[in-house]
């Protein structure tokens, strides 16, 4: 039988002190916050009182021009903003099943499988549920997993870095991801026998922006056989950017394999004679562990898992801790 006796009943947890958390956080200030939440500056005093006395810790530091918030009001804040977004998923998958809709779904992916697996999966999902609302977002892995902790993102085609925390992801990889040199149609170097990065260390290079992994690995692969690394270079991330830059120059580029392929079948780029000796960490599947997956949410991940085992050859390994 399930235990109903958790701490926020017996400590009547309103709402109301959850929004204002939320707003003191933002506003840094009760007077604006009680404002924002249309209540008055000691009501909203008296719920943030209560709280604190039912948790018995102090959630702000009172300041002389504002308030700050405490250890233990970040711990709290991070879980009002989890809490009420889940109200507020919950409310719009209501309104989209009285509106006759199947739901909605937020994907986040990175440029590859963006590219290469994620049009398949929505486009089996939309043919059973027309219906069904996706959107997705194309960003950097960092990028994808702090919206995915704000609840911002149900589901990341993402990498996963030493520097972030673990605890509460799912992890199911997919597949490695090589690096191809790019260029220009009819570039000379395209004709080239026996390409080496020796023959390409003085020439002009479109890459990542500094502190990307990718960035890294370029330049570590010419330091690593006695090369100094290019240094007429034009930092973006910019793909738009970089395919007319190729096109009205001879300057090279790197990009994933997959990615540079599809621009090769189109005519927008060529990919050089070498193979690189370097390439990216796997990128997988990731969903958060602590927060249950709308019926909309569990359509789509398992219409990235079957199509995954299409693009890329075998099946997703069964899903992982990411500790």
């Amino acid at each position: 039988m399930t235990n109903y006796n958790h701490w926020f009943i017996r400590a009547r947890l309103k709402t109301r002190q959850l929004l204002l958390l939320v707003a003191l956080a933002e506003e840094g200030n009760i007077h604006r916050a009680a404002q924002v939440l249309n209540m008055s500056q000691p009501a909203a005093s008296k719920l943030l009182k209560d709280l604190e006395d039912v948790l018995e810790v102090s959630l702000f530091e009172r300041l002389p021009r504002g308030m700050r918030p405490t250890w233990y009001g970040e711990t709290m804040i991070r879980h009002a903003r989890v809490a009420l977004a889940s109200l507020n998923q919950a409310h719009d998958e209501l309104q989209a099943a009285k509106s006759g809709q199947f739901g909605q779904v937020s994907i986040g992916a990175i440029t590859s499988p963006g590219l290469m697996l994620l049009p398949e999966a929505v486009q089996r999902v939309k043919a059973d549920h027309p219906d069904l609302r996706v959107s997705l977002q194309i960003e950097t892995s960092d990028v994808l997993i702090e919206k995915l902790s704000q609840n911002k993102l149900d589901i990341l085609v993402a990498r996963l870095f030493a520097q972030h925390d673990k605890s509460d992801l799912r992890y199911e990889v997919l597949t490695e991801e090589p690096i191809s040199v790019v260029a220009r149609p009819g570039h000379p170097l395209l004709n080239a026998t026996g390409l080496t990065l020796t023959e390409m260390a003085e020439a002009g290079w479109i890459v990542p922006p500094a502190g990307s992994v990718l960035r890294h690995r370029f330049e570590l692969m010419f330091q690593e056989i006695g090369l100094r690394a290019p240094v007429n270079l034009i930092e973006t991330g910019a793909l738009l950017f970089t395919t007319k830059m190729l096109q009205k120059s001879d300057m090279l580029s790197v990009l994933a394999t997959d990615v540079a392929r599809y621009y090769e079948e189109h005519g927008l780029m060529a990919v050089l004679p070498i193979d690189l000796p370097c390439q990216m960490e796997a990128f997988g599947i990731i969903t958060r562990r602590d927060r249950l997956l709308s019926p909309a949410a569990e359509v789509m991940l398992r219409a990235i898992r079957a199509t995954a085992q299409t693009v890329y050859g075998l099946a997703p390994v069964e899903a992982l801790a990411a500790g």
